[in-house]
């Protein structure tokens, strides 16, 4: 996984949620959306990283 992803989804999120706070109801919806994106993409990187992490550990063992 990239970690341009991770910075797309947070950028549309800071987007969306200054529509939100300017008025705009259907940019919380969008917001939202980015936010549960980013939770994913979240989930998704702490799993490679302890991948990788306990591969590291067993190469010196």
């Amino acid at each position: 996984m990239e970690t341009t992803q991770l910075q797309e989804q947070f950028d549309a999120f800071l987007k969306e949620n200054a529509k939100f706070v300017g008025g705009n109801s259907a940019a919380g919806t969008r917001a939202r959306k980015a936010l549960g994106e980013l939770s994913k993409l979240a989930k998704a990187r702490r799993n490679e990283i302890t991948t990788e992490k306990n591969a590291r550990k067993e190469a010196k063992a």
